[in-house]
């Protein structure tokens, strides 16, 4: 009879009871799940069989035995009673990989080094050659776990990791391991809808790891086949026979499996992630079996007959910015599932359940996984028929809303030639939303700002709502989930507003007037373009010839291109953010003009610099634009800063720097502002708001206040 080991499979944490499962069906004898692996006893051929066929397992693991350890002098002793001469073959390189601690043993190091030790001395003392230290590539890798006062040493029979198929190099974004895509493909339950001649689509295949995988599955190939090294090989208790017969069983059954013809197929919108999986399918020999493609999610249609699975694994956000964005992405992902794929099974691995939410669909299953030591989510949908599109009575306000704001600016927005403009703001009390539209040179975009829910709201029924609307502006504006980018409003402090929320550094062109200007609808809670401030820009622009203008708090240094654009004799733009005033850099740049002596960039204290500037430059200006900020507490600022509080000094200052006939501007967008008594005595003050209210804000006509302020 053959000889029996105690022999454990390591696997991803919660994917325990599907590779007791998968165990089973290769003929493991009542394996039994436990934290990170599975357990069972078997012969040599059942754990060579493992090795081979195992999709969800990471190591195989022979027993050699378990020993009480109270210090490490007793840890020595148990690993050197080991009869390691019947493990090890003359000449043989090692590694001990060493997990867990105790009071006497702190370090994984320090134990491994201990095991180590004793290996060799009982190979030196059974007068065998000294094994020496390989931990990139030894013959024999041992394991060696400490816990609860007990030594655990096992043989890994697998070498490195069984989730190197051998057809990956690069991962691509947010690479997922092979065995975890097969554990999701396991727990959705592919292998019985690939029995069933069902296709399997990945929408967003990124490397096509997925894919890959599940074609493995539907066409019967051993997962070790493309292995080209293993654990066991140098083992002396290895018999070659066995693995030979079940590498020749394991090549029958692919062969047989290659005969069938499934749709397999992978789409992804970044071309590099397809070039990617190109090459990992190639590698996997699979060139006639799988399918992948550059395509947007939007254009995700089913494959094959009869359904099947789609399976997606999003790209998850580590920035709130990035989070943020996949709003967008998952309601898109959810309507697409609904519109198209009724009677199709889903199945969707997410790091921030909440996300779930906005699909929009009856969740079957969810499963706790670990993607390394990142905890997520694999929920499973069954896609019902949808008999057309489903909508809500107040998605359908929401969308009739939107079409009569439209309707009511279109022949504005075509008379202006307006590129940028607020197409809603919260105008039904269940969408508390901001929607910019910019038509760029890369086509149209949706920026939406959700102002942040009070505590008294049910955050699932805000993310619902917050799906509907995205939906229903998608759908308006025809555009795809890559043409909206979604923000949350929160209370701002200084200048958190400006702080970034993504890095991406990507920038569109849009135009206004005669000026083209650069946004970023990614990285911050603002785009670059404050678009209620359009008339008032376009006003300086007018007034600028021949003048000497001033733009304080410049922020992207937009009203100074329209005034460099409408002839100014010289600009000063100044503010406090370097990144700022590198995109007015840039902004200048774009329509021709040239920073320097006569278009200045100054990074200062706007409130240090007036007053720095007000004795020594004395009517400089003829023009000055203020836009301050409401409250800023930067630290970077001398002293805090309060629009209503400070509002007289700045006035003051700024007047003092503008000529006998000048004119300021001064703006601000705090709710309830009133303008000082004594600053509207010592000046001719006249307020201009109505006048600088563009029509796509008349429905919010407070969203700033404005004066022109001149000497009397």
């Amino acid at each position: 009879m053959s000889e029996r080991y105690a022999l454990f499979a390591a696997c991803p944490r919660g994917l325990e009871a599907a590779l007791a499962q998968e165990l089973d069906t290769l003929g493991a004898e009542s394996p039994r799940a436990q934290r990170a692996g599975v357990s069972w006893e078997g012969d040599l051929v059942q754990a060579l069989r493992a090795c081979l066929w195992s999709r969800l397992a990471t190591r195989i693991l022979l027993g050699l035995g378990v020993f009480p350890v109270t210090d490490a002098d007793s840890l020595y002793e148990a690993a050197r009673g080991v009869p390691w001469d019947e493990h090890l073959l003359p000449g043989d390189t090692l590694a001990v990989d060493f997990h867990g601690s105790s009071e006497a043993v702190h370090h994984t190091r320090f134990g491994a080094q201990r095991v180590k030790d004793a290996v060799v001395d009982h190979m030196r003392a059974q007068g065998q050659r000294r094994p020496t230290v390989d931990t990139a590539t030894p013959d024999l890798r041992i394991n060696a776990v400490l816990a609860g006062g007990r030594l655990r040493l096992a043989i890994d029979l697998s070498g490195e990791s069984l989730h190197r198929r051998g057809y990956r190099q690069g991962g691509g974004r947010a690479p997922l391991k092979e065995n975890l895509a097969a554990g999701l493909l396991w727990l959705a339950g592919w292998p019985g809808l690939a029995a069933q001649g069902g296709g399997l689509l990945d929408p967003m295949c990124g490397s096509g790891t997925l894919v890959i995988e599940g074609a493995m599955m539907a066409q019967d190939r051993a997962p070790g086949l493309g292995r080209e090294r293993w654990g066991f090989e140098r083992w002396a208790g290895y018999v070659p026979v066995h693995w030979k017969r079940l590498l020749e069983e394991a090549r029958e059954r692919a062969a047989a499996g290659a005969q069938r013809r499934l749709a397999l197929v992978g789409y992804d919108q970044d071309p590099s992630a397809i070039r990617i999986a190109l090459a990992a399918r190639e590698r996997a020999g699979l060139r006639d079996t799988v399918h992948f493609e550059r395509r947007a999610l939007d254009r995700a249609e089913p494959v094959g007959q009869p359904p099947g699975l789609v399976v997606v694994n999003p790209p998850y956000g580590e920035r709130l910015g990035q989070r943020q964005a996949l709003v967008s992405l998952y309601t898109a992902l959810g309507a697409r599932l609904r519109s198209d794929f009724g009677g199709w099974r889903g199945a969707v691995l997410t790091a921030a359940p909440e996300l779930l939410d906005y699909l929009g669909l009856s969740l079957d299953s969810r499963h706790a996984l670990f993607n390394g030591a990142l905890e997520s989510r694999l929920a499973v949908f069954s896609l019902r028929e949808q008999g057309g599109a489903q909508r809500s009575a107040r998605a359908s306000a929401l969308a009739n809303r939107l079409q009569k704001n439209h309707r009511h600016l279109r022949r504005w927005l075509r008379r202006e030639s307006v590129s940028a403009w607020r197409l809603y703001d919260s105008d039904l009390p269940e969408y508390a939303l901001a929607v910019d539209v910019y038509e760029t040179e890369s086509g149209r975009h949706a920026h939406v700002q959700e102002y942040q829910a009070p505590r008294s709201v049910d955050p699932r029924s805000a993310r619902r709502r917050l799906r509907e609307a995205l939906e229903v502006i998608a759908e308006h504006l025809e555009i795809g989930p890559d043409q909206v980018h979604l923000k949350v409003r929160r209370r701002q402090k200084g200048a958190a507003q400006y702080r970034p929320v993504d890095q991406t550094g990507e920038r569109l062109v849009v135009r206004e007037g005669a000026a083209w200007l650069y946004i970023n609808l990614r990285d911050y809670l603002d785009t670059g373009l404050f678009l209620d401030h359009r008339m008032t820009r376009l006003r300086l622009g007018e007034l600028a010839a021949g003048r000497r203008f001033l733009n304080l708090f410049a922020y992207t240094g937009a009203a100074t291109v329209h005034a460099a654009l409408g002839g100014a004799k010289q600009t000063t733009t100044v503010d406090l953010s370097r990144t700022y005033l590198d995109w007015a850099r840039d902004n200048l740049r774009l329509n021709g003009v040239e920073p320097g002596a006569q278009h200045r960039l100054e990074r200062a204290d706007c409130l240090a610099w007036l007053a720095g500037q007000a004795e020594s430059w004395p009517g400089r200006y003829d023009l000055i634009f203020m836009d301050p900020p409401t409250f800023s507490n930067s630290k970077r600022m001398r002293e805090s800063f309060d629009v209503q509080r400070d509002h007289p000094r700045l006035i003051r200052q700024a007047m003092q720097l503008l000529a006998s006939d000048g004119l300021l501007v001064f703006s601000c967008n705090r709710r309830g502002f009133s303008l000082d008594e004594a600053v509207a005595s010592d000046y001719a003050c006249r307020e201009i708001t109505r006048e600088t209210i563009p029509p796509d804000y008349a429905r919010n006509p407070h969203v700033h206040s404005c004066w022109e302020v001149r000497h009397r």
